[in-house]
């Protein structure tokens, strides 16, 4: 009898030692914009509603990636040929082979060696781009060619001035609106130090403005325009969503944001308001490249 006591009391020991303990490890955390945790479920409902969905990525990040796929199909399934994609990775030069592709006039190999692809293309953006080519959506190659932002880093936007008249298609009609007072242009001026001047965040900003002109230049009412960019470039609805409203202020522009915590059961407060909708991951989990 004794033996017998002893041994509930070290099970009922156990069972109390470990009802504090959350063993799960959640792989993400679906939180809404003041951090409260929500569902995939009402991501979905409020990105059906939306003209505009900014997915902000952690580039290296798979959940991001995965549940940009999910996101993605999930709305062609209610929106069919009224959705449209377009991404940050891929340059407006390159629309045109990227058409070729698409429409099957060329082989994934020749777009492979025409279009500047970035070093993670198979694993994050293929399956994106496989879901426009099978279902015959468009896909906008959004972003500014690297060598003209690069111009407004090391010379100024007056630099642009130079440039063929059709390579100016190819980027938002300069000189731009910018706002160096805004938290996105405003931090990478900070953290630079103050080097370059103005001309670091405005290289920036000349992405962010490129990639909101291409998506309104893609986007008409009924549609839903799905643009996958680095969080950074929609987080706290500011650089390409302040494009996007200095434009067109009617728009409905939902905003979802990526970020890694070690502990990642409550959201930390200084991420409150970077999205709509914010994934929040482990630090731990595997990167997609290094």
């Amino acid at each position: 009898m004794l033996m017998k006591n002893l041994l509930l009391a070290c099970t009922a020991f156990l069972i109390m030692s470990f009802a504090g303990v959350n063993l799960d490890k959640m792989a993400y955390v679906l939180y809404s914009s003041k951090g409260i945790k929500t569902t995939y479920d009402e991501l979905l409902a409020e990105a059906k509603k939306a003209d505009i969905v900014l997915f902000g990525e952690l580039h290296d990040n798979p959940m991001s990636h995965w549940l940009q796929r999910e996101l993605t199909q999930d709305l062609y399934d209610d929106k069919k040929e009224n959705l449209v994609l377009g991404a940050e990775m891929f340059e407006a030069d390159d629309q045109v082979a990227l058409d070729e592709y698409l429409a099957g006039r060329t082989s994934e190999k020749t777009m492979k060696e025409e279009v500047k692809l970035w070093n993670n293309y198979a694993t994050d953006y293929k399956p994106l781009l496989d879901i426009a080519k099978t279902k015959h959506l468009k896909f906008i190659a959004c972003n500014i060619p690297r060598r003209y932002a690069n111009m407004v880093y090391s010379r100024g936007e007056k630099a642009l001035d130079s440039i063929d008249v059709e390579a100016k298609k190819w980027i938002a009609p300069f000189p731009i609106k910018y706002d160096g007072n805004l938290k996105c242009y405003k931090e990478i001026f900070e953290n630079a130090g103050g080097h370059g001047g103005e001309n670091l965040p405005k290289s920036q900003a000349y992405k962010d403005a490129t990639m909101a002109n291409f998506i309104l230049k893609n986007w008409s009412k009924g549609k839903t325009f799905i643009h996958y960019n680095g969080a950074y470039h929609s987080n706290y609805h500011q650089a390409i969503a302040w494009y996007l409203k200095q434009q067109n202020p009617g728009l409905k522009i939902l905003v979802i944001s990526t970020t890694e915590q070690k502990d990642n059961s409550k959201l930390d407060e200084k991420t409150f308001g970077s999205g709509d909708f914010i994934i929040c991951t482990p630090e731990s989990m595997t990167k997609t490249y290094k």
